[in-house]
């Protein structure tokens, strides 16, 4: 049976407002100013400690800076994240015919709180997040993890991502990948990480579906 791997942020769910929420009062809890929402969306993808010294946390205390907004972004998440058009059409109709999975660079414990809230986690055979991994995307250990923990078959195995991140990732692991659009991810770029790119994850989804 095909398995079918799904990232997050920008495929599944949108949690920008939780997200730039979490950044701004990390920031300003040590009387920095906070980044431009528009930094901060074109790292969404990488893991916080990352993105936080990409966005000039001081070196040594990059991780007070990540404990300050996981612990803001819990209080939040679930009010401020939404799942995408056709999220659910598209977990749904993969389910009639593949496996499914999570491959993400968020904590894997707020991962299944907010997809629990979505009335989806039961649809997942494993989640694979942050805490999982020694090396997150775009390394191939997340992805590598998913089909060796689901005892998948790489040539019968899809990742579907918005970023070049998940594509990498995938790439590197020897498995199929899709990409959708969304935000995060300039277009342009995407184009350079991933032959096919569809508008939304129910489009990829029924693309799989079809491939033979």
């Amino acid at each position: 049976m095909r398995v079918i791997l799904f990232d997050l942020d920008g495929t599944l769910i949108d949690s920008t407002e939780a997200i730039l929420e979490g950044f701004e009062v990390s920031f300003k809890a040590f009387d920095k100013t906070p980044p431009k929402p528009e930094e901060v969306k074109k790292l969404i993808g990488l893991p916080l400690d990352v993105m936080f010294s990409k966005l000039g946390a001081e070196k040594e205390k990059v991780w007070e800076y990540v404990n300050i907004y996981k612990q803001h972004y819990r209080k939040i998440s679930k009010q401020k994240t939404v799942l995408l058009p056709y999220a659910k059409e598209a977990i749904m109709e993969a389910s009639k015919f593949a496996r499914l999975g999570i491959v993400t660079t968020k904590t894997a414990e707020y991962s299944k709180e907010l997809l629990k809230h979505f009335g989806i986690m039961d649809y997942f055979e494993v989640l694979i997040g942050r805490e999982d991994v020694t090396n997150p995307k775009p390394h191939p250990e997340p992805v590598l993890k998913a089909v060796r923990q689901m005892k998948a078959i790489k040539n019968a195995t899809w990742m579907i991502g918005d970023t070049c991140l998940d594509m990498i990732s995938a790439k590197e692991a020897g498995v199929n990948y899709i990409g959708v659009k969304w935000e995060y991810e300039d277009l342009h770029n995407m184009k350079k990480c991933a032959e096919i790119i569809k508008e939304n994850a129910l489009e990829a989804v029924k693309y799989i579906k079809g491939f033979k």
